[in-house]
């Protein structure tokens, strides 16, 4: 592998990495790049959608150069036992990972070394702790609140754990190649990776809220299911009472749920979406004609449950499926999660020149 060194920064090329990225990764770092820095903090901002660091390198002439480190979301970084004071403004670190898009001077943390030789823990395939694909909770132990009608096979309240069987929603969809409408496939390529609208703090809604690694909490209202996540402090109402999406039910982002059990698998049907991303690489969803269908089968001691969303839009030639797992677990948090803050996007956007672009509605060109 061939190496080049810049004052104290060393790039390696080549070396395909996960991205592991909640939201859209690409939008801003290179899979394929990587890089190591040493230096000091100099700023920090403790904030969602993701924690973020300047470090001062010193340059080849002895000048700092600026960097901006990139962790993941508040929430992901306290479930390993990150604080706010866990990197602190001072603090002298060699960090590495992947690089920024077209020479920005950006660094998506995976690994973190203070002087002294110890690590810092990032999550990265570093995490100490139980298994996320195994099943962590009591057999026989009830977990659920209770169902207000007594006609449901299965009591499905309570908290879930959703890092089971968890995988990035990020090109995550089946069939593979990816099935694209001409329509689809034109808007697709034409897609600009700072279009997320979970960089500028917006909701995921529905397909990607049902790919998030958060937990969530499910509560039987009578008429309705509340499935409550923690990703975005998202309520979600899943009617079981038969009705239909009024006639002038509005799209949104979570659209109009309504449930059945059919057996012991409840299934869900959503219409009523909002055009929007199906996963972090931009596949469009056109929320006019799209509908989606959910499938949660679960194991028989009821610890655990495999979903399945089956998704049909305009956009493509056969539905795509995506495949998630929930657990039980004697240790869920539900804790709210951390507010979300566009700062670091609208930045992102000045320091891009395309600050202004964006303000008077106009799309730039895809990178």
């Amino acid at each position: 592998m061939a190496w080049r060194v810049l004052g104290r920064l060393v790039l390696a090329c080549g070396v395909a990495l996960p991205a592991l990225a909640h939201h859209s990764f690409s939008a801003e770092f290179e899979a394929d790049k990587t890089a190591e820095l040493t230096g000091k903090i100099i700023q920090v901002w403790w904030n969602n959608p993701h924690i973020r660091y300047r470090m001062a390198v010193p340059g080849e002439n002895g000048a700092a150069e600026n960097w901006e480190l990139q962790a993941s979301s508040i929430t992901a970084m306290q479930q390993i036992g990150w604080t706010q004071t866990t990197i602190k403004v001072g603090d002298e670190l060699t960090v590495s990972g992947q690089v920024g898009r077209n020479g920005a001077k950006k660094l998506y943390v995976r690994n973190i070394v203070r002087p002294d030789g110890s690590r810092i823990v990032t999550g990265r395939g570093d995490a100490a702790g139980p298994d996320p694909n195994q099943v962590h909770a009591t057999p026989g132990k009830q977990y659920g609140y209770g169902n207000v009608r007594n006609d449901y096979p299965i009591d499905i309240t309570g908290p879930w754990r959703n890092r089971y069987k968890w995988r990035v929603t990020v090109d995550d969809l089946e069939p593979k190649p990816t099935p694209f409408s001409e329509e689809g496939r034109a808007l697709f390529a034409a897609t600009d990776h700072y279009q997320d609208p979970a960089l500028r703090c917006l909701a995921l809604g529905l397909p990607r809220l049902f790919g998030a690694p958060y937990n969530m909490e499910i509560v039987d209202a009578g008429t309705h299911y509340v499935f409550v996540y923690v990703e975005h402090n998202t309520p979600r109402r899943v009617w079981m009472d038969g009705r239909r999406a009024p006639p002038d039910t509005q799209p949104s982002s979570l659209g109009f749920s309504v449930g059945r059990w059919e057996g012991d698998a409840l299934v869900i049907e959503t219409t009523h979406l909002l055009p929007g991303w199906l996963d972090g690489s931009g596949l469009p969803m056109k929320g006019e004609g799209t509908r989606i269908v959910e499938r949660y089968e679960f194991t028989d001691d009821r610890l655990a449950m495999d979903r399945i969303m089956t998704i049909y839009d305009p956009y493509y030639t056969e539905p795509l499926v995506r495949r998630r797992g929930s657990a039980r677990d004697d240790n869920v948090d539900i804790g709210e999660q951390a507010s979300c803050d566009p700062d670091s996007y609208y930045r992102d956007l000045l320091e891009l020149g395309r600050l202004e672009q964006h303000l008077n509605g106009e799309q730039p060109a895809s990178d």
